[in-house]
């Protein structure tokens, strides 16, 4: 699971180029912190030798307040530097957050299908969270750190070659060391984020279905699997720690290597006299100070390895294309519009034929009224008309427009379906109406809610249009959840409406409320009425029997109800609801 140089560079060009002025005060601040690193030991060698030779206290003294001074400065850099860092990988990951967010609303139904909510939560939260030290200060902490490993053995070779070298020989091999642990840890953290996407996809799904699990009984169903996920967990987990725990122990016995070749260097020297007692005291301090460079460089290849991972997982989810294309732009016209099918086909999988052959034309501002048993394709078909998804022959057309080439914006502004499943989501009245549309007037809202009948239901709501519903609609009735489904098509102003059973959840009185509601709506728009009731349809001008995805019947609904040898007029006499079931 390498990852190639340009995409570490391409993340980092992409994310972080808003913030040229940080980055740059940041490696400021950093170089600074080096430098005062590098001084430090040599004012407690000037300390020391001074204190063995000096006749008065007065070098001490100024050997002292140097050092308190340039270590309080380097606190203060530190800190500064810290929070810059973190501004820094704050923005960042929100950012790539954003994009990756957005980009997954942009997907097709079928990515979203194949998918579970909760695994593309922890793409989204979980994997760029793994980024967050990549973006802060990853590349300048790096560097900084190598110079200053690299400023510590210059100085070395100043004192000496032989100290220089042994010091240079230690650091090679200290870092060969930990790049070979790293490598074996990284497939770990891969693995181990995979299966905790799993997981979490796992839970939010079960958690969201809790009363289905309760009411069926399927509670040691998902508690299985919850503890079988467990059991798959845990040993990804432990081989995933000791990959980071064989790092930390390659970093002890790395330390204590090069702490012993400082020790026998140091005391060869001395013992030659070639150097001093404040001169050994300086390069073990070096020493010391070197291990602290190591230990931020395996730390930073410690979150190297699972941004690795979390860099492949977000990579792949921004290259999936979605398999419904934005249009070139041809505009959809205004007023209502005209629907032509030409020989659609459409399957879900491959081989299986959902839609085969589906030919009609609509007139605009006409009502088609699709009938058919469960499975028939009626659904498939308005999530077509909105290009959830595209069929794989023939072409549909809106006004002589082939969808393809509309805007997929222009498109879901002049269509809109209304579906027995309403989403109501955590927020305003305003906002669940309008979806943040900000151009849409209070006025206007609070008439469309009085013309579909919730004048009663609004004058309840404490705050009026601020007033707060609750996610899935708690609170509201289903024939209350369906009028506000309503409401938002009459905001929009489409050319086309489609309305996917929309009504099978309300009760008869609700219903008796939406009709006039309906008439008003359908006015000087067309419309696709998916229904399994015959009051449904009687407003319909033309009828489509759909029958195993295929046009079993279509034409005008008066002529096909007087013809006894229609599907539609037998329908009429058996009754709907026992055709159909």
């Amino acid at each position: 699971m390498n990852i190639p140089l340009r995409q570490y560079a391409a993340l980092l060009r992409n994310y972080l180029k808003n913030q040229r002025a940080s980055i740059v005060w940041l490696s400021a601040l950093l170089v600074a912190g080096l430098a005062m690193q590098l001084i430090n030991p040599q004012i407690i060698r000037y300390f020391i030798d001074s204190a063995q030779g000096a006749e008065s206290n007065r070098a001490l003294w100024i050997a002292a307040g140097l050092f308190i001074g340039v270590s309080l400065v380097q606190q203060i850099v530190n800190v500064i530097s810290v929070y810059i860092g973190e501004n820094i990988g704050w923005v960042a990951t929100n950012k790539l957050r954003g994009d990756v967010a957005e980009h997954c609303l942009r997907l097709d139904l079928s990515f979203h299908k194949s998918h579970t909510t909760g695994a593309i939560i922890e793409r989204v939260d979980g994997d760029i969270n793994a980024l967050a030290n990549f973006f802060s200060n990853f590349v300048i902490t790096l560097l900084s750190n190598l110079l200053l490993v690299v400023g510590i053995l210059v100085l070395l070779f100043v004192e000496g070659w032989v100290i220089g070298l042994g010091m240079t020989v230690f650091v090679v091999f200290a870092m060969y060391a930990i790049q070979a642990i790293r490598k074996y840890a990284i497939p770990h953290w891969g693995r181990l984020r995979q299966i905790s996407a799993e997981f979490f996809g796992f839970l939010g799904e079960h958690l969201e279905g809790t009363e289905d699990t309760r009411a069926n009984g399927a509670t040691s169903f998902v508690m299985h699997k919850f503890y079988s996920f467990l059991r798959k967990w845990l040993p990804i987990r432990i081989r995933a720690f000791m990959g980071w725990a064989a790092m930390w122990i390659t970093t002890i016995v790395v330390f204590t290597i090069g702490n012993a070749i400082a020790f026998a260097l140091s005391a060869y020297l001395w013992k030659k006299g070639a150097v001093s007692i404040g001169t050994v005291y300086m390069i073990f301090y070096y020493t010391e100070l070197m291990a602290k460079p190591i230990e931020r460089i395996r730390t930073q290849m410690e979150d190297l390895q699972k941004a690795d991972a979390s860099i492949v997982r977000i990579r792949e989810l921004l290259d999936t294309e979605p398999a419904v294309r934005d249009g070139i732009g041809t505009p959809l016209p205004q007023g209502p519009l005209e629907v032509r099918l030409d020989r659609v086909r459409f399957s879900y999988e491959e081989g299986a034929s959902t839609l085969e052959n589906i030919d009609f034309r609509l007139e605009a501002g006409q009502v088609l009224g699709v009938l058919g048993r469960t499975g028939s394709g009626k659904t498939t078909l308005a999530r077509l008309m909105l290009r959830f998804y595209d069929p794989q022959d023939g072409e549909i057309r809106l006004s002589g427009v082939p969808i393809r080439d509309a805007t997929l914006q222009d498109l879901r502004t002049r269509v809109a379906m209304v579906t027995q499943n309403i989403e109501i989501f955590q927020g305003t009245v305003r906002d669940n109406l309008t979806f943040y549309d900000d151009a849409i007037p209070d006025d206007r809202i609070v008439g469309v809610l009085e013309e579909l009948g919730l004048r009663d239901w609004f004058a309840s709501m404490p705050d009026g249009l601020d007033s707060t519903l609750e996610s899935g609609g708690g609170g509201l009735s289903a024939g209350e959840a369906q009028l506000l489904a309503f409401a938002r098509v009459f905001l929009t102003n489409p050319g086309l409406v489609i309305l996917d059973e929309a009504s099978s959840r309300l009760d008869p009185a609700t219903e008796q409320k939406l009709e006039a509601a309906v008439g008003k709506l359908l006015e000087r728009r067309t419309c696709i009425i998916i229904a399994h009731r015959l009051a449904t349809v009687q407003r319909a001008d033309r009828i489509l029997i759909l029958e195993n995805g295929c046009v079993a019947e279509y034409g005008d609904r008066a002529a096909l109800a007087a013809d006894p040898g229609s599907r539609f007029s037998r329908m009429l006499k058996t009754g709907l609801e026992e055709v159909l079931a």
